[in-house]
C-alpha cells in the first residue's frame, strides 16, 4: 500500500511518495521539493554471486528533458548518453554510498536515479543524493544507513546551506558533503572567483550637482585556508546530522525487512600466510620496494605462482595470491605506522622527486611535462576565441552557455604499463578532470576573455595523476601566455590508522593508495585552497586529524609552488605559433554592419585580411584573431570603415560602370580580390566572372573589370573580357 511522508529540512518541505511506483524493485522512492522530483530506484541480483574482490554496485543518474518542458535538442529527438553533469552526479551518489557496503557482499546492484521534474532554482545534485540515499535506507540491504548531502556556500560573509542557484553563483565557493549522522564520508570543494565592485566618491567634484563616484572592480581569487575549511566542515557536519536524523525518524518505520545476503565464500588464507611469513617475508618486502615504482601488480602474480608452484597448488593460485596480497598489506601498513618509513624509503612527509620541462611541443600554444616520481602529465594549452567555446546546457538552465575554459583529463592504458586500447572518457577520467579545473578556474585573470583548452595526457602513473594535472596545467596556461593571477599546485594525502594510532602520508603512491584507509586531493596557491576532494574508506574521520592532513599538505603545497615559479620565470614562450589578438569597441547596433546580409560582409573581411573574427552583439566587442599583426590592424581599420560614416578613411570614389585595369591579390573559394589603386581592393564574385573559374587566374595577374557598386570599401566588380 502506498503512503506519504512528509518532512521538513533546512525550512523547506519535502514529501516521499513510498510504494506508489517502480513497485517491482526492493525499494522506490517519489521524492520531491518544491516542483523538483527525483525517483531513486534500488534493485540488485541475489541469484548470481559476482566473485571478483570488488563491490558490484553500479549508480546512474540520468536527466529527462520533459523535466523541463522541453524536446531534446539535435537530430535525434531523445535523450542520448549521459552528459558530464549527469555522470558527475552519479560519482557523487557512488563515493557517497559504496563505503556501506561490506566487503565480502558479491551481488549486482543498480541504483538508478531520475530527474523527472525540476525547478530552475533547484540544486539537482543535493536533490539526487538525499533521493538515492533515502531509497538505500529503506531497502532489504541489512547494511544500509542514513546518509545525508549538504552544499554549503557564502555569499557576502554570510554561510547558506543548500542555497539555490544563484545563491550558489554569487557565493565565494561550492562545498559539497555527505556523511551519516555519525561520520563524514565525501567532501568536495572549490573556490569561485568574483568580483567585487567598490563606489569610492570623487572629493570636490560635482556633476549636475551631484557627487561623482568613481566605481571599482575587484577581482578575488577567494582560496580558503585551511582553519576557515574546517569550521565551515563543522557546519556542514552538524546540518548532515540533523539532516539524516530527521530522515530517519521519518522513514525507519517503512523500512523493508532487512535479507540475509550470501556472503562472499572466503577460503581460509591462514596456512598460506603463515607460510609466507615463514618462509618468503624477506623476497615479499623487496618486491614491495619494487610495487612502489609502479601500479601494476604482476610482480606479487609472478611471486604467487611461483610459491603455488613449489608448493603443488597451481590450481589455488588465486587464493594464494590474495594472501600475497594480505601479507603485502600488513607490511606496507607496518612500515608507515611503526616504523615511520614506507615503502620507496621515503619519510612520512616527503615528496617524490620533481622535474618540470616547458614548451617541449614547438607548435603548441603552450605545454608542460610535469614528472614527480613515476607519474608523470603533459598538459597542453590551446587558446582561441567565442567560436571554440563548448557550448552547454544544464538541465535548468533557461539558454545554452558557453564554456570558455575546458580542462580534458586522459589516462591510456600503458600509463600504468598495461595492454588496452584507448576509449572514450571514463567516469574517472571525466572527475579527475572536472577536480584539475576546478583548481585553476578561479586563477585565470577574468579580463582574459578568450577560449582556452588543456589536455592533461598522463604519459605514466603511480598516484596523485589528478593533481600531477593541476600543476601540469597551471605551467601550460603560463607557457601559452593565458594570464593566470597565480599559480595553482595540487598534492594527494593519505592516511593509515590502526584504533587511535594513524600516521599522514605526503604524495601518496598507487600502492599507499590501495592499502591506506583515506586519500584525498588538495589544490591552491601560497595563499590557500582553491579545490578538495576526500573519500573516506575506514567509516569516518575526526576533523582534528584532517585539519593536521590539511596542513601538512599546506606545507607540500608550498615545496611544488615554489618549484613551479622558478620553472615558470625560465619559460621560452612559441612567439611563431601563439595567436595574436586585437581587441576593440563599436557601437553595439553596429554589429550588424560589420556581419551585413547573410553574413556577407564579415566573410569578405575574413578572407580578404586573413584573420577569424568574433563579435559580440550585447557589447560591441570585436576581436580580430591572426598571425600578421599589419593585417589585423588594415582589417580594423576596414571594419571601422564599415561602421564609422562619419570618420572614413579617404578612399577613391568609383562611378559605376567605371573600367578599371587591377591586380589579382587574393584567391578565395568564393571570388578573387582584386587591386584597382592603391591599397583599395573590390570583390570580384565568382558569379561575375564570365563563366570562368578560378582556376583560370593567378595571383598577380592583370585584368580588367568594371566597378557595378560602392560603399565605402565594399567595391563590387565584374570581369571584363578584351
Amino acid at each position: 500500500m502506498s503512503c506519504e511522508v512528509k518532512l521538513k529540512i533546512n525550512d523547506k518541505e519535502q514529501k516521499l511518495l513510498l510504494n506508489k511506483v517502480a513497485r517491482q524493485a526492493d525499494s522506490a522512492v517519489w521524492w520531491q521539493e518544491g516542483n523538483t522530483v527525483m525517483l531513486a530506484a534500488l534493485t540488485y541480483n541475489p541469484e548470481e554471486m559476482v566473485e571478483e574482490d570488488f563491490v558490484p554496485l553500479a549508480v546512474q543518474y540520468v536527466e529527462r528533458a520533459y523535466a523541463v518542458g522541453k524536446i531534446p535538442a539535435g537530430f535525434v529527438k531523445r535523450e542520448q548518453k549521459p552528459g558530464d553533469f549527469e555522470t558527475l552526479t552519479a560519482r557523487i551518489v557512488d563515493r557517497s554510498l559504496r563505503p556501506l557496503f561490506p566487503k565480502d557482499y558479491g551481488y549486482n546492484t543498480i541504483l538508478t536515479i531520475m530527474a523527472l521534474s525540476a525547478d530552475e532554482e533547484s540544486d539537482l545534485q543535493v536533490a539526487a543524493m538525499n533521493a538515492a540515499a533515502a531509497c538505500m535506507y529503506l531497502s532489504s540491504l541489512p547494511f544500509a544507513k542514513m546518509v545525508h548531502g549538504v552544499r554549503i556556500t557564502r555569499v557576502d560573509g554570510e554561510i547558506i546551506v543548500n542555497p539555490t542557484l544563484s545563491e550558489l553563483e554569487r557565493g565565494d565557493f561550492n562545498l559539497f558533503v555527505t556523511g551519516t549522522k555519525d561520520e563524514l564520508l565525501m567532501i568536495e570543494y572549490a573556490s569561485q572567483g568574483q568580483e567585487e565592485i567598490e563606489i569610492i566618491p570623487v572629493d570636490d567634484v560635482l556633476l549636475d550637482g551631484a557627487p561623482v563616484e568613481n566605481t571599482i572592480v575587484k577581482y578575488k581569487t577567494n582560496e580558503i585556508t585551511e582553519d576557515e575549511l574546517i569550521e565551515i566542515l563543522k557546519i556542514a557536519q552538524e546540518h548532515i546530522k540533523k539532516g539524516a536524523e530527521i530522515y530517519e525518524n521519518a522513514l525507519k518505520d517503512f523500512v523493508k525487512e532487512k535479507i540475509n545476503y550470501e556472503e562472499r565464500k572466503e577460503v581460509d588464507l591462514t596456512p598460506y600466510i603463515k607460510l609466507i611469513k615463514e618462509k618468503y617475508i624477506d623476497e615479499l618486502r623487496e618486491i614491495i620496494k619494487h610495487l612502489s615504482k609502479s601500479e601494476r601488480d604482476y610482480l606479487l602474480k609472478q611471486f604467487a605462482r611461483k610459491i603455488a608452484k613449489a608448493l603443488g597448488e597451481e590450481e589455488n593460485f588465486e587464493i594464494i595470491l590474495k594472501a600475497v596480497k594480505e601479507v603485502k598489506r600488513e607490511i606496507v601498513r607496518g612500515m608507515i605506522l611503526y616504523e615511520g618509513i614506507r615503502a620507496d624509503g621515503r619519510k612520512l612527509d616527503e615528496i617524490r622527486p620533481i622535474t618540470i620541462e616547458t614548451n617541449l611541443l614547438p607548435r603548441a600554444h603552450g605545454s608542460c611535462l610535469f614528472t614527480r616520481g613515476q607519474t608523470q602529465a603533459l598538459a597542453v594549452a590551446t587558446r582561441g576565441g567565442d567560436m571554440d567555446a563548448q557550448v552547454y546546457s544544464h538541465l535548468t538552465d533557461k539558454e545554452e552557455k558557453l564554456e570558455k575554459f575546458m580542462l580534458h583529463y586522459n589516462f591510456p592504458a600503458f600509463a600504468v604499463g598495461e595492454a588496452e586500447r584507448l576509449g572514450p572518457p571514463s567516469r574517472r577520467e571525466l572527475g579527475h578532470g572536472y577536480l584539475a579545473k576546478k583548481a585553476i578556474e578561479p586563477l585565470i585573470d577574468p579580463e582574459f576573455d578568450e577560449t582556452v583548452r588543456v589536455v592533461s595526457e598522463i604519459l605514466e602513473s603511480n598516484g596523485s595523476s589528478s593533481m600531477a594535472t593541476v600543476c601540469a596545467a597551471s605551467l601550460a596556461l603560463k607557457a601559452a601566455k593565458v594570464p593566470l593571477l597565480k599559480l595553482a599546485a595540487g598534492i594527494a594525502m593519505g592516511m593509515v590508522s590502526e584504533g587511535e594510532k594513524y600516521a599522514i602520508l605526503t604524495d601518496i603512491m598507487g600502492l599507499e593508495d590501495h592499502d591506506g584507509d583515506m586519500d584525498f586531493k588538495v589544490a591552491g596557491t601560497f595563499d590557500g585552497i582553491t579545490a578538495m576532494q576526500m573519500d573516506i574508506k575506514l567509516g569516518g574521520i575526526k576533523l582534528e586529524i584532517l585539519k593536521e592532513a590539511l596542513y601538512q599538505a599546506r606545507e607540500a603545497r608550498a615545496f611544488i609552488l615554489e618549484k613551479m615559479e622558478n620553472a615558470a620565470s625560465k619559460i621560452k614562450y612559441n612567439e611563431d605559433v601563439l595567436p595574436k589578438v586585437l581587441s576593440f569597441k563599436v557601437e553595439p547596433d553596429k554589429i550588424i554592419d560589420i556581419i551585413g546580409t547573410a553574413g556577407k560582409t564579415v566573410k569578405e573581411i575574413i578572407a580578404k585580411f586573413g584573420i577569424s573574427i568574433d563579435l559580440d552583439r550585447e557589447t560591441g566587442k570585436v576581436k580580430i584573431f591572426g598571425k600578421d599583426e599589419e593585417k589585423m590592424q588594415e582589417a580594423k581599420d576596414y571594419i571601422l570603415n564599415v561602421v564609422c560614416k562619419d570618420d572614413t578613411p579617404k578612399i577613391p570614389e568609383f562611378e559605376p560602370g567605371t573600367i578599371l585595369e587591377g591586380v589579382i591579390k587574393r584567391k578565395v573559394p568564393f571570388g578573387m580580390f582584386v587591386e584597382i589603386a592603391p591599397d583599395v581592393e573590390g570583390l570580384l564574385h565568382i558569379s561575375k566572372m564570365n563563366g570562368k573559374s578560378l582556376d583560370d587566374f593567378e595571383e598577380g595577374q592583370k585584368i580588367k573589370v568594371k566597378v557595378l557598386s560602392q560603399s565605402g570599401f565594399k567595391i563590387e566588380l565584374a570581369l571584363v573580357e578584351d
